[in-house]
């Protein structure tokens, strides 16, 4: 049996990161939801998003089929209900339809199931939950991931507190940092790098291949993506991969989404001066949702920050952004946005974006153009 994580009408109040990408693809804790799912459960899983966004995964090809929808959050609870469903089985709850198992082709989930089994569950339902919750999920993975595990030996030149806690993986390279894991686990990924000086407060994530520069200051909860690369004051925020904050400046609850930069300097208000309720925009339905009085900016794939610049509290920023303005920025950003008012040229978008991705040794694939393509003309939002 292999599961299928399927996306529904709750991916779009993920926007601006379901713009680029399924909701199996998001990160939250350490790993993706996707790859929550194969570690848990030991299964091939299969993603079936959007027909633009579909070329992104490999085509599903087993008969014995467990499709989960990609926004529910996995427990025991929820583990046990899924193993134990019998073909053509269905969990539900109030929200719609949880789960099913099917042998054959399904074309239409909501109406295929025999027998329906109430179950309550969580579900990533907006996306400034990601930071919201990332404590939570990044405490669990540390779990799953380190669980009868050995981490590589953590060398002497460091200053650390509750080695117990920290994990570090074969390969990378720690070496006279600051890593106080007495709150929350640590967790450094392969081939990963914290430089001299670096400050680390669990719990904290640093994906493969990701770099904390010199003199960095990291308070949890906090992940850090693949091949990322970060300094200056980070707080309660995820960077999803290969995305920059090299320099000093500060970032507070907020999650950046990959292939963005922010310029030197630039930093974001996560708290208003009257330390009120913050409301944050969401793209689905054209609203704004108080989120509490903690909340930074969310940033879509591939966009990029000048040097100095300021991001006003709870604020919200589309996909492929070339931002740059001599004021506090604008709250609410659009796809594809050069300035802060103007159009961002297709061809020449792609061209910054791909000069981007070549300085980490990629390039984009006519998939990914071809995704872009797609938001570009439906002049946002996407759907």
């Amino acid at each position: 049996m292999a599961i299928v994580l399927f996306d529904n009408q709750y991916r779009k109040k993920l926007y601006p990161f379901t713009a680029t990408r399924a909701v199996a693809d998001l990160r939250l804790g350490i790993c993706t939801i996707k790859e929550r799912w194969e570690k848990l459960t030991n299964q091939k899983v299969f993603v079936q998003t959007e027909n633009y966004l579909q070329g992104l995964y490999e085509k599903i090809s087993e008969n014995d089929l467990l499709w989960v929808d990609a926004t529910v959050l996995p427990d025991e609870n929820v583990l046990s209900a899924l193993f134990n469903l019998e073909v053509d089985g269905a969990l539900v709850n109030d929200d719609g339809l949880i789960a099913i198992r099917k042998t054959s082709k399904c074309d239409n989930l909501f109406q295929s199931f025999k027998k329906a089994t109430s179950l309550d569950v969580k579900r990533l339902e907006f996306a400034w939950q990601l930071f919201q919750w990332n404590d939570e999920w990044l405490r669990k993975d540390f779990f799953t991931i380190t669980q009868n595990r050995v981490s590589q030996k953590i060398s002497s030149t460091n200053f650390i507190q509750s080695p117990q806690n920290i994990f570090i993986e074969e390969g990378a390279v720690v070496e006279y940092a600051f890593i106080n894991a007495n709150d929350g686990p640590v967790y450094i990924g392969k081939n990963a790098v914290v430089s001299e000086g670096a400050m680390i407060r669990g719990s904290f994530a640093l994906l493969e291949n990701a770099l904390v520069k010199m003199g960095a200051k990291i308070v949890g909860a906090t992940t850090i993506g693949p091949s990322c690369t970060v300094c200056g004051e980070i707080k309660n925020s995820i960077l999803f991969g290969y995305s920059n904050k090299g320099h000093d400046g500060y970032l507070g609850d907020s999650v950046i989404g990959e292939w963005c930069n922010l310029g030197a300097g630039t930093s974001n208000s996560n708290v208003k001066n009257s330390a009120g309720t913050i409301q944050l925009w969401n793209a689905f339905d054209k609203n704004f949702y108080e989120v509490g009085n903690k909340a930074g900016v969310l940033v879509g794939d591939y966009s990029r920050f000048s040097i100095n610049s300021s991001i006003n509290t709870g604020s919200f920023v589309g996909v492929a952004c070339s931002i740059f303005g001599n004021a506090l920025l604008p709250k609410v950003i659009n796809d594809f946005t050069w300035g802060t008012m103007d159009e961002y040229e297709f061809d020449k978008a792609i061209r910054d974006i791909d000069n981007w991705k070549k300085m980490k040794h990629q390039q984009l694939n006519d998939v990914e153009i071809d995704i872009l393509r797609y938001i570009f003309a439906a002049k946002f939002p996407h759907f």
